[in-house]
């Protein structure tokens, strides 16, 4: 697939009549929803400003590139607009814009479309062909110079002096899709006029394009860095490093070469904080350290909890021996293996949440003290009392029992800015020194310093989860029904966002202790009230035609299959077009079905699935029908309290 593939000549706008940046914007997502490439104006307006928010995709020399990896985006699409007489669209370099490029892309673009989209930026940089555009009168001759230029781009390039200066590169904005490839043909562009050799990696969002390698780094006499989020920096360590963002690398492109080459620019030292370097590319606090963790849990314990689940349930089904119940799950062959797998998986549960914790925070010198943390956590090491003959002293102990979640969470959190500290201590090591520091000193340090605070903090944090534990098994009517109406209106309130991942983790954080006694009421109550809001969707949509478009009915359609999937996300879009009505509905259904959940005290052996795994419930049936009411519920409130669509 090429660019042209995507510019489609039916949303083309050659006679633009906004003359301010959101009348452009509108104007052109209007294009956009009238030819069915957009499925909802405000969700995909909302997803530009939020990105022209961040940096201008004015690129200066009169070309925007507005963009958005958009949930309302039907099929990707680039919309070209011309303005007769520009327009002030706070562009870079403070001049009229008249030429623009809106890229809609799906929130799941696959590589093919991003690539192609990265092609348009190596077009509107060639010598002379923005002129061109600007005499098309006809969405037939966009295309044909379109043409053209892939003709004119296939002849080979020129050759760089091999024994000419050498410089490395990186380009990186926040959604990958346009000025992380801008950045990078300017400054291959640039360094071809100068004579100067480049190499450009881009961090994009299909990934790492032409990575750097170790030689290449090496041969390196200078780096550049044109990003707005974090990329790895440690490889550039020794290195003489200039760090811009990413729009720098479009507009000052020789300014960035020259200084890249000046002796007088500082050499980068690895032991940099690694939390300011994350932070001054856009992300920071205590959140996404923890999303990091979690995220890169998730499919370890989705993955191993499935698997134990199903080895309950064969067991079940097959059939145990009364004097072998406490046998249930592992005393039929099929189930023992499942069960084993599982537990495997289960096991890296901990470890790999605290590590990615530490990572996120120290970067890779923090990963190894993390894994030990969350290992600490999970074998319930602690420093306590234990007698010898010659009378009682203190010493090192296994108490027994893990602090769980709740430790390996602190642990990650510690290890990381424990590891941030030594490298903040062994910054002034002679250079002679530096070697040893990340494959010795780091690992070492990191290591022992967390592992001996962590024989502290396990004492704590395992009395307050085997107290959590202890209360969340005797849970029982009116505290049952309590938890069941908090974490399932949690779900709701933002649907994939902070609340909803809160709940969330809350919910597999109890699973990991009850899966082996039957499951977890919070983790059933959680998954309840996460499929209630996309199937409240199709019950508005059902029941009230008349205040939905034909294609807001056709997307409650598409929601029952989300819903019951447990997609919360699904909802969105309607909740983002209106979260006065929407929001509060889906909140009242999703509470409902937690607190009936909690009521019945119905437990669930599986972290994820839907109506899937809905057999590893303690009552299947009555869990769907509790489902059905908190859903019956929020529809109804949805659709009659929305406005009529127009």
């Amino acid at each position: 697939m090429n660019i042209q593939d995507l510019l489609k000549q039916d949303v083309m706008l050659l006679d633009l009549q906004a003359q301010s940046k959101e009348a452009a914007v509108d104007e052109m997502v209007e294009s956009l929803v009238a030819h069915g490439y957009v499925t909802d104006f405000q969700i995909f307006k909302d997803g530009i400003m939020a990105r022209e928010a961040q940096t201008s995709t004015g690129l200066g020399d009169g070309i925007a590139m507005p963009h958005s990896k958009n949930v309302a985006v039907k099929e990707a699409v680039v919309l070209f607009a011309k303005s007769v007489s520009g327009l002030d669209y706070e562009s870079l370099d403070g001049q009229p814009t008249d030429l623009f490029f809106m890229i809609a892309a799906p929130e799941g673009a696959n590589d093919t479309h991003l690539a192609a989209l990265a092609d348009l930026s190596k077009y509107l940089l060639q010598d002379g062909f923005a002129a061109q555009l600007r005499q098309a009168s006809s969405p037939e001759q966009v295309l044909a110079l379109f043409n053209q230029q892939e003709e004119a781009a296939a002849a080979p390039a020129a050759e760089v002096d091999q024994d000419a200066d050498f410089l490395v590169a990186v380009t990186a904005c926040t959604t990958g899709i346009a000025h992380t490839y801008m950045a990078q043909e300017a400054l291959q562009k640039q360094a071809a006029e100068m004579g100067i050799g480049i190499k450009v990696e881009t961090n994009g969002a299909s990934g790492v394009g032409n990575p750097l390698s170790d030689a290449d780094i090496a041969r390196a006499k200078g780096v550049i860095i044109a990003a707005d989020k974090a990329v790895e920096m440690a490889r550039f360590a020794g290195k003489p490093l200039v760090n811009r963002p990413v729009a720098d690398g479009i507009r000052k492109t020789e300014e960035l070469i020259k200084l890249a080459l000046d002796p007088a620019t500082p050499v980068y030292e690895a032991s940099q904080d690694a939390a300011k370097v994350a932070e001054s590319a856009g992300g920071s606090g205590l959140y996404r350290h923890l999303m990091s963790g979690v995220s890169q849990m998730l499919p370890f314990v989705i993955g191993g909890g499935i698997l134990i689940a199903l080895a309950f349930l064969f067991d079940q089904m097959l059939g145990v021996p009364q004097d072998q119940l406490a046998n249930l799950g592992s005393y039929h062959q099929i189930s023992a293996l499942f069960k084993a797998i599982g537990g495997a998986a289960f096991g890296f549960m901990l470890p790999v949440l605290a590590g990615y914790i530490a990572y996120s925070i120290a970067e890779k010198p923090g990963l190894a003290a993390g894994f030990v943390a969350g290992a600490l956590a999970s074998s319930g090491a602690a420093w306590g009392h234990v007698p010898f003959a010659a009378g009682g002293e203190a010493s090192l102990a296994l108490s027994g029992v893990s602090s769980g979640f709740l430790g390996a969470l602190v642990g990650g959190f510690l290890a990381g800015y424990v590891v941030n500290f030594l490298k903040k201590a062994l910054a002034n090591l002679p250079r002679s020194l530096e070697g040893i520091k990340s494959i010795l000193l780091f690992p070492l340090l990191g290591i022992g310093l967390t592992g001996f605070l962590m024989l502290f903090v396990n004492i704590p944090m395992a009395a307050i989860n085997t107290g959590l534990n202890n209360f969340l098994e005797g849970l029982s009517g009116s505290s049952a029904v309590l938890v069941g109406l908090v974490v399932g209106g949690m779900m709701a309130i933002d649907m994939g966002g902070p609340f909803n991942k809160a709940a969330y983790i809350f919910g597999t954080g109890t699973l990991a202790a009850s899966v082996v006694t039957g499951g977890s009421v919070v983790m059933a109550a959680v998954m309840a009230g996460g499929m209630v809001p996309p199937l409240a969707i199709f019950v508005a949509t059902l029941l009230f035609k008349n205040k939905f478009t034909e294609e807001e009915r056709n997307s409650g359609l598409t929601n029952i299959i989300m819903g019951l999937s447990f997609i919360t996300e699904g909802a969105i879009p309607f909740a983002a077009a209106d979260p006065a009505r929407a929001i509060p509905s889906f909140v009242a259904g999703s509470a409902l079905a937690g607190g009936l959940v909690g009521l019945a005290s119905i437990k669930l052996m599986a972290p994820h699935g839907g109506v899937f795994v809905v057999a590893l419930t303690s009552n299947p049936l009555l869990y769907l029908v509790f489902i059905l009411i908190g859903a019956v519920v929020s529809g109804v409130l949805y659709g009659y309290f929305k406005k009529t669509s127009k």
